[in-house]
């Protein structure tokens, strides 16, 4: 897989797939910016090398039809604060007027496209819809972890028609993911949270619990239990003694926990372990936060609820590596590949 230092990307048209698809507030305020900073660099690096760029993303669930609220206004705004650069956004992502427009363009400026999803031929990974976005650059980058599981046009389609390769995101992700899978530093302690016991999930916990310990939240092993899933290891499988209301870890749990990760030396931490959007049911998944730093083991979270949290309490630059990705994070650890990153090779 090739990255943004292989190529000369001077007056090159440069078509970078970003994930700019954030939560938005009541009032159409970008609530967690955390995945528009996370390409920052790479779009830095293009600027400082002459490219021509074009960023392209999805956002929201607007079904293949135009949807007002899921323009990319709020997107271009929070990027030009950013970059402190001007930024064109385009009407549409796709057709003759982009093509012009992107042929005036200067080295060095940006032009952001309309949200993909707008079409349906996105999602379907049409193949005419995918040869019209490569019409638009020299070169693509990948920059869009968190959608590499997706078979999509723009993740899958265009890098057959144009040299491909991966922005400085996706390749830390990628390298920092591999290694805690293909050689963590043990003990190893794996946190998982959230519900939702998927294929994915639980075929996690067996690989995770054939290597080190698997801690579990209340509704994964709730669910465990009510659906009767067996896991090959259950003599590696903590799981929670007390609760509040159903809701979050009790005092005993977080002891056990602790315990556990003190003596760790990686941690991977997936899912919140409580229902962090109300503050009395957060303070399980806030002590088990504080006690991932302490221990200094080098340290792994992924997941979007997680990723807002521990952001939102202003522990996020603590741990050693917040992935932008949840079910593409899960789907990696748990198969070796994704869809996106074959595609660029």
């Amino acid at each position: 897989m090739r990255t943004l230092k292989d190529f000369n990307f001077k007056n090159k048209r440069v078509l970078v797939r970003c994930d700019f698809n954030v939560p938005l507030g009541e009032k159409g305020e970008i609530s967690d910016d955390f995945r528009i900073k996370k390409t920052i660099p790479t779009i830095e690096y293009l600027i400082e090398k002459g490219a021509k760029v074009i960023l392209m993303s999805h956002f929201g669930r607007p079904e293949g039809k135009v949807v007002e609220s899921l323009r990319l206004t709020p997107v271009q705004n929070k990027l030009m604060e950013y970059l402190d650069l001007s930024i064109t956004k385009a009407n549409d992502c796709v057709g003759k007027e982009i093509e012009d427009w992107i042929n005036q363009m200067q080295p060095g400026e940006i032009l952001l496209l309309e949200n993909l999803r707008f079409y349906k031929e996105e999602d379907e990974n049409d193949e005419n819809f995918a040869k019209a976005l490569s019409k638009l650059g020299d070169i693509f980058i990948n920059e869009a972890f968190s959608v590499c599981h997706r078979n999509h046009a723009s993740i899958i389609g265009i890098p057959k028609y144009l040299p491909s390769g991966a922005g400085f995101l996706l390749e830390k992700e990628i390298s920092v993911l591999t290694k805690m899978i293909e050689n963590p530093e043990r003990p190893l302690v794996a946190i998982i949270g959230g519900k939702k016991v998927e294929t994915t999930k639980l075929k996690l916990i067996d690989d995770f619990s054939a290597n080190g310990y698997v801690l579990l939240g209340g509704l994964v092993n709730k669910e465990l239990k009510e659906k009767n899933l067996k896991l090959k290891y259950p003599q590696k499988i903590v799981e929670p003694i007390d609760e509040i209301e159903g809701k979050d870890i009790g005092p005993e749990t977080i002891k056990l926990f602790k315990e556990k990760i003190s003596l760790a030396k990686t941690i991977f931490w997936n899912g919140p372990l409580g229902k962090t959007n109300e503050e009395k049911f957060s303070k399980g998944t806030e002590e088990i936060a504080k006690a991932i730093i302490k221990s200094g083991a080098f340290s792994v979270v992924g997941g979007g609820e997680t990723v807002e949290f521990v952001n939102r309490i202003g522990l996020g630059e603590k741990f050693n590596h917040l992935s932008t990705g949840g079910g593409a994070m899960l789907d990696f650890i748990a198969n070796g590949e994704l869809v996106g990153v074959e595609a660029l090779k």
